[in-house]
């Protein structure tokens, strides 16, 4: 497929999820690509960022030299604490999720469905897999926000009517960003609220595995 556009950089992606956040909101942000969105937290906002490890209000990533022994993220990777940051028992950050306290958990996955499921835990072929948290932030959230590439290394969608891979929870998906849009599960199709620079409503057709509808107002990806 030739087209005029190139694809959204992992660091793009991770800007525009994260100005989806609203002031005063507790979120989750999941092991890989989703880690990104701490550096992108609107300065206009105050955004509390919740690890599972017990880590609570944390702010950007942190450089080599501002590193400090065990304040790290979900992904075990350095990050500044904020005047509002905590640091509780494993067991307390847990209970901040199943007690459904958390406004979104933004995760990333192998495949999501038109009908809000998504798969995170297993890749087919391979042994093992362990779903570990997502359980928890999938069912325990109000909103999961997905943050995934649009296409495998192969060029097969991730976005598909239905998840081909375990699932890892059912109907709960509510904003899917990749690296060619915004999406919303709509039931049967995605709807295309937003689209990278340089392609068109077919070219991203052509990479999905789901019918896509676009918005009335759809526009191209900004931050």
């Amino acid at each position: 497929m030739s087209v005029e556009g190139k694809r959204l950089s992992r660091d793009l992606m991770a800007a525009r999820v994260a100005a989806e956040f609203d002031d005063g909101w507790v979120v989750n942000l999941g092991v890989g690509m989703p880690t990104r969105c701490s550096d992108f937290v609107p300065e206009d906002r105050t955004v509390i960022l919740h690890s599972e490890n017990g880590v609570i209000g944390y702010g950007r990533n942190a450089t080599v030299e501002e590193a400090t022994p065990y304040v790290v993220n979900g992904g075990a990777q350095p990050v500044l604490l904020t005047p509002l940051a905590s640091i509780v028992h494993h067991a307390d950050a847990f209970a901040i999720i199943r007690r459904g306290l958390l406004d979104v958990a933004v995760l990333g996955a192998y495949e999501a469905a038109a009908n809000g499921d998504f798969a995170n835990w297993r890749i087919s072929g391979r042994k093992g897999g362990g779903i570990g948290g997502a359980m928890d932030l999938a069912v325990g959230a109000k909103q999961v926000f997905l943050l995934l590439e649009h296409t495998t290394r192969d060029g097969r969608p991730r976005l598909l009517e239905r998840c081909a891979l375990p699932l890892t929870a059912a109907g709960v998906v509510t904003l899917v960003m990749t690296d060619l849009g915004l999406f919303e599960p709509a039931g049967d199709s995605f709807r295309l609220r937003e689209i990278a620079p340089g392609f068109s409503v077919d070219d991203v057709q052509q990479l999905t595995g789901a019918p896509v509808v676009p918005a009335s107002d759809l526009r191209e990806v900004t931050v």
